[in-house]
């Protein structure tokens, strides 16, 4: 499995390098954050309980280690959202057989940091909210960018957050994010950490250190150097 985990990614990247045609239409590189304003309506704290948030924008290798990089995440692991449980599996989502997109299911603490803080680090640092059925070298229904909120409130913020972003103009083209319902399957653990454990690796190199970069330097204050884990390290 890891075998064809990496050889997509690769294949994606060596496509990016040798210019292979991607679909038609601008693409916002890595390196090329938006600053997007905080959202109109947040969600406040409900208690000492955590919550869970669930985001998908293009493959969850970046998206899962940025937000494993962001302080007040308990934890972020990476899965399949908006399809069946009996087909969430790499081999069957990567080859777009599936309604699924690959997802990070984001458990924190609201008391340090908000929902509405992590969707204004989605749509400004993790990925471009632009891009229909894509992200960057990675192209299909399952790089899509998508929310799946947890709760009503959830949903509320995210539609009010996305109205306001396409009516300031914030980015030169509609926002292609979608508002679905709530669904997560975890991914196979060759999946889980993979920033972290293969940070050498082309496509972590090309397309998501630069967004870790991002967080540092746009949300110092939200930015953890040590970043939280799905693996627990020997020793």
């Amino acid at each position: 499995m890891r075998r064809r985990a990496v050889l997509r990614c690769l294949l994606a990247t060596s496509a990016l390098l040798a210019g292979v045609a991607l679909p038609r239409g601008p693409v916002r590189a890595s390196s090329e954050p938006v600053q997007v304003p905080p959202p109109p309506l947040d969600v406040p704290p409900g208690g000492a309980r955590l919550e869970r948030a669930i985001l998908a924008g293009g493959c969850f290798w970046g998206v899962q280690g940025v937000y494993q990089h962001v302080d007040g995440v308990v934890s972020a692991v990476s899965g399949y959202s908006g399809g069946a449980a009996d087909n969430a599996r790499y081999e069957d989502v990567s080859a777009g057989l599936t309604a699924h997109a690959e997802a990070v299911e984001i458990t924190y603490d609201p008391s340090r940091v908000s929902y509405g803080t992590l969707l204004r680090i989605f749509f400004s640092v993790v990925h471009d909210p632009t891009q229909v059925d894509r992200q960057g070298p990675d192209v299909g229904p399952q790089y899509r960018s998508a929310i799946f909120p947890t709760t009503p409130e959830q949903r509320e913020a995210a539609t009010a957050y996305i109205a306001r972003l396409e009516a300031d103009g914030i980015f030169d083209r509609p926002i292609a994010t979608r508002i679905e319902p709530e669904s997560f399957f975890p991914a196979e653990a060759g999946h889980q950490d993979f920033m972290l454990e293969h940070p050498r690796h082309p496509y972590i190199v090309i397309n998501d250190l630069p967004k870790v970069g991002h967080l540092a330097r746009m949300f110092p204050r939200q930015f953890r150097a040590e970043p939280v884990r799905v693996k627990r390290r020997d020793g």
